[in-house]
């Protein structure tokens, strides 16, 4: 598919059903779900529950707590819950690496709950965790759960042993909910039902994936995200095929962008109902030739445009949504044939979420990401205009548009309004410096003075003699002392707390950010060890707190404090914006 991605200028597959953990896209719900299963995992023993319906990115999300788990915790996956008990053990162990003893006159079953418990004593003397992870719960029959419920009893005086995290879909709610099963039900620690993504996220789910698959422009248009809602209901791998089908369309048709009629024309492929055969068979036809010539890199424009109109049914010119009747008739179609036709062995092997790497990873997004038609940057201080037909340019909505926020989704309200729905504080500076910005490494807004007018304009990246802007008219370079004579020392910029943000110091509770703080340390380096501190923040974390502040030239006060959550941050997500990386 090398074509198809050259075109949009792509780097790699936006919108794969593979469950790539580096795709997730970090929504409150998903902030929230992580946070409930990392607090089971802080809590001695037990079940803990992830629900959610086929294809809400359930899977996506459990491999992404695997890829941040500390080291001082084991993992048995068991992807096939279609197993009779003994089996299931023997994976158990297998995955553990215990070996089964040659033992006589004993069941295969005791032999491996025996092997089970003693390796679970010698490791929870070294001081280390068990966590067995089993998806589709949902098919687990009863001896199978009674099984489970009974190695989750294996404990010492003092503590449980093991850790099991159930994957399921929501039946499985009902199935722990039978009477004979309330032993089970009580067991579980903590609990979490995933939803598909709300209207107002589709934008920045869309627009996060193509950012991660390296596009350096809008896409989509705004209208496809509302018509992308009703299609799918929010359902996270029936978008990603919608998408993947639009590209693929918009490709073939010469367009470099997804209209709302091209989106529904495309939409037709996946969710539609029942065709003639003679529909059937050029639709396979289309995707087949289309696949070869972009696997071949064959890519005769005129000949492919030429095979669409063949092949694709008419495009539908209006724009207008579908019916409901017509919306459920396409999400029940389609989510049926996805659980049918998914692996989920499926995986990638660059997986790994990324970590930003202060010295020499990044440089600030292009300007071509929100003025998609601006002249190149010549270096020079002349300003150059743009050529785009988008609406007017803001600096506020082109500051959100940094960070991955669409106004679209908040219609008419105040851009301080979307910031703070979108999880952003806005922050404020007045008679700053420039040394402050660079440590700051967050693009802002600013006004400068210039013959008798103030003008605001956005700045975007920081360079060794220049600075980049952009206004109204398009972009500028300047060089940084013709930028200091006319600035007014003020500054004003977006960054994004964890979850439940306040400032921690020792001696202060806070579950859910202690844990979001360990969680992100192990993520900059693995050599930090994941300490059970029972929420609080003890003198050992306090510790590792300073040593990160050092290793990074913050303020060595032990507080984890804005400054070294902007740190983290800029570490664990490469997504967060900056204005320049590597030594001025």
């Amino acid at each position: 598919m090398s074509l198809y991605l050259k075109h949009f200028g792509l780097k790699r597959e936006p919108f794969s059903i593979v469950p790539d953990p580096g795709f997730l896209y970090p929504s409150e719900q998903h902030r929230q779900a992580v946070a409930h299963l990392k607090y089971g995992l802080d809590r001695e023993g037990g079940f803990i529950l992830l629900t959610g319906e086929v294809g809400t990115g359930k899977t996506t999300l459990t491999r992404t707590l695997l890829k941040s788990m500390p080291a001082h915790i084991r993992v048995a996956y068991v992807l096939n819950s279609q197993l009779e008990v003994g089996d299931l053990l023997a994976s158990i162990c297998h995955e553990l690496d215990i070996e089964l003893p040659e033992s006589r006159g004993l069941s295969f079953t005791k032999k491996c709950t025996d092997a089970l418990y003693s390796d679970l004593l010698t490791v929870h003397a070294n001081g280390k965790k068990t966590l067995i992870v089993i998806e589709e719960a949902q098919n687990l029959s009863a001896e199978i759960l009674e099984t489970l419920r009974l190695l989750s009893n294996l404990e010492t005086h003092t503590d449980k042993l093991l850790h099991i995290l159930l994957v399921a879909q929501p039946e499985f709610l009902d199935i722990l909910a039978q009477k004979t099963l309330r032993q089970l039900n009580q067991r579980v620690v903590a609990r979490f039902h995933l939803q598909p993504l709300e209207k107002n996220d589709i934008a920045n789910y869309v627009n996060h994936r193509l950012h991660r698959a390296g596009a350096q422009r809008s896409i989509f248009d705004d209208r496809c995200m509302p018509i992308l809602h009703r299609l799918t209901g929010g359902v996270p791998r029936l978008i990603n095929l919608v998408c993947q089908h639009a590209l693929l369309a918009g490709y073939a048709t010469g367009s470099d962008r997804v209209s709302g009629a091209l989106l529904k024309n495309a939409s037709t492929e996946i969710l539609a109902g029942p065709r003639s055969p003679s529909q059937a068979l050029r639709g396979r036809v289309l995707v087949v030739i289309l696949t070869a010539l972009c696997a071949l890199g064959v890519g005769v424009q005129t000949g492919v445009i030429e095979l669409t109109r063949w092949a694709l049914p008419a495009v539908v010119h209006d724009v207008d949504e579908p019916s409901d009747a017509q919306i459920l008739h396409h999400s029940n179609t389609a989510e049926e044939l996805l659980f049918e036709g998914e692996s989920v062995n499926q995986t990638k092997s660059d997986a790994n979420i990324p970590v930003a790497n202060i010295a020499d990873t990044r440089t600030p997004e292009p300007p071509e990401l929100i003025l998609e038609n601006s002249a190149n940057v010549s270096g020079t201080e002349e300003t150059e205009r743009s050529t785009s037909s988008a609406p007017p340019f803001s600096v506020e909505g082109g500051l959100l548009e940094r960070w991955s926020v669409s106004q679209s989704m908040a219609g008419s309200q105040a851009y301080e309004s979307i910031a703070e729905a979108s999880g952003l504080r806005i922050e404020k500076l007045v008679n700053t410096d420039f040394e402050t910005l660079l440590s700051i490494n967050r693009p802002g807004l600013v006004s400068l003075q210039a013959r008798g007018v103030r003008q605001k304009y956005m700045l975007v990246g920081v360079f060794r003699d220049t600075v980049r802007l952009m206004g109204v008219d398009g972009i500028e370079t300047r060089s940084v002392n013709n930028f200091l004579d006319l600035w007014d020392a003020e500054y004003h910029y977006l960054w994004r707390p964890p979850p439940q943000f306040s400032v921690l110091q020792r001696g202060i509770s806070n579950r859910r950010l202690l844990q979001w703080l360990q969680a992100s340390l192990l993520q900059i380096d693995d050599q930090y060890e994941w300490i059970i501190s029972g929420g609080r923040y003890t003198e050992a974390i306090y510790q590792q707190v300073i040593e990160f502040q050092r290793r990074y030239r913050l303020r060595t006060d032990g507080l984890v404090g804005r400054e070294t959550s902007m740190m983290i941050n800029q570490l664990t997500d490469p997504n967060v914006p900056i204005l320049y990386s590597g030594n001025l």
